[in-house]
């Protein structure tokens, strides 16, 4: 199975609407399996259990479910709004992908289904004394589903849609970008040097025919395709990138036909925004617009911003490790791959804020700090960690007016030593 049939079944499968089907699908069989089970039954053993007031919850079950339902529905439309305005539209789709949400939906429509269908199956007379016993004792284990749900939408309700629940998320779905990319860096192949991202005359590119950012890349297919060539190929549109008819997708190193390239640029998958699966520098840039939307005077929050600057570090640390922990054998060497690099996600994750936070001595302290033990991990980091110390500084100077606050600044920057073993 390819990467790109799993990838769009999974996407298929954070759809709202999936597991609401499959729930409802499974509602209907299983009211209908007492028909099936019926010849397997004692006829006497319905009588003592009493089955027949089946009928009675069977028609609570489907006038309450319905209400609940519809109630879930509006309280999930008001947590999208709320995550849209309060948060940042980008990490609304996250809130919609919340499993806990579209488990307890799914549960109270199948529970809905499932009351109907079996409303009707005994209006019917489809399902005898035996039949209703069998359907009694899956209502019941029905009602206890409900219950457990209920309890756990209680429980959901009060972090639904919240900005430091949809912070999280965002968090994590970028933590898992990350983790993709240490099981598999630079898509499974080597390294591009960034002055080779230009193709040369004798390199035939492939272009997508629509515009659109690149949301996934099928590694495996390109680089089975590039050994059907017999010739290297380059990507240079990561997942993230911004796809035209008038920008390369990537090349192939040698002259090849155009039913190879077509079949190349079907391996990017291309969309109207940005996905977190396979685009780390998305779900940075989500995080700092959280915290510029924080900063902004209308919200005046910077203790969101900086419970972010945390988040940044928790980021940068797991794509440290990622970087120490990578695998040495490369997957797919007849692929060059545009790599990421630890400068882009410094910049996503601390130019904005550093921006929108240089007027708060409070911000500016928890960045330059942060910055302090980020330059300790490696070389990489160091560099990149006085660099954006002294542009947080700089910002600073040019707004701050009180004296004591720019002295706290630079002594906390003082802390990122010039030389990465001092």
């Amino acid at each position: 199975m390819s990467s790109r049939l799993i990838w769009s079944i999974s996407v298929l499968a954070r759809r709202i609407w999936f597991r609401a089907t499959l729930f409802s699908l499974a509602a209907v069989a299983t009211a209908l399996l007492a028909i099936v089970v019926t010849p397997y039954i004692p006829a006497d053993l319905s009588t003592k259990i009493g089955a027949d007031s089946v009928d009675n919850i069977l028609g609570i079950i489907a006038s309450s479910m319905l209400t609940v339902t519809t109630f879930s529905l509006s309280t999930m439309v008001s947590a999208y709004s709320a995550a849209t305005n309060n948060v940042t539209p980008r990490a609304t789709r996250l809130v919609m992908e919340d499993s806990t949400t579209q488990n307890v939906l799914a549960t109270f429509v199948g529970s809905f289904l499932f009351s109907l269908v079996g409303i009707i199956a005994l209006t019917t007379g489809a399902y005898g004394e035996q039949g209703r016993l069998v359907l009694f004792i899956v209502t019941i284990a029905v009602i206890v589903l409900i219950v457990v749900t209920l309890l756990r939408w209680i429980d959901h309700l009060s972090r639904l849609g919240r900005v430091t629940e949809t912070t999280r998320r965002v968090e994590e779905a970028t933590l898992d970008a990350v983790k993709a990319w240490r099981k598999s860096p630079n898509l499974g192949g080597r390294a591009l040097e960034r002055n080779s991202c230009e193709p040369r005359t004798d390199d035939t590119p492939f272009f997508a025919d629509e515009i659109g950012y690149v949301q996934h890349v099928d590694a495996e297919a390109l680089a089975k395709i590039a050994g059907e060539a017999k010739c290297d190929l380059v990507i240079v549109a990561m997942p993230g990138k911004l796809a035209s008819p008038a920008r390369p997708l990537g090349w192939l190193q040698g002259a090849v036909g155009e039913d190879v390239l077509d079949r190349a640029a079907a391996c990017f998958s291309i969309g109207d925004v940005r996905s977190f699966d396979q685009d780390p520098r998305f779900g940075a840039s989500v995080l700092t617009e959280i915290a510029s939307r924080a900063l902004s005077p209308a919200v005046n929050d910077p203790g969101t911003a900086i419970d972010v600057i945390s988040r940044a570090m928790r980021i940068l640390c797991a794509w440290h490790d990622a970087n120490s922990e990578a695998p040495d054998e490369i997957m797919y060497p007849q692929l060059n791959v545009a790599t990421l690099s630890a400068a882009d996600l410094f910049d996503d994750l601390f130019t904005p804020i550093a921006r929108d936070g240089a007027g708060l001595v409070e911000v500016g302290l928890r960045l330059q700090k942060t910055l302090a033990m980020l330059s300790k991990l490696s070389v990489e980091f160091h560099a990149n960690a006085v660099r954006h110390s002294k542009e947080a500084l700089d910002r600073a100077t040019a707004v701050m007016q009180i004296e004591a606050d720019m002295e706290r600044l630079q002594a906390a920057a003082a802390a990122i030593t010039p030389d990465h073993n001092a």
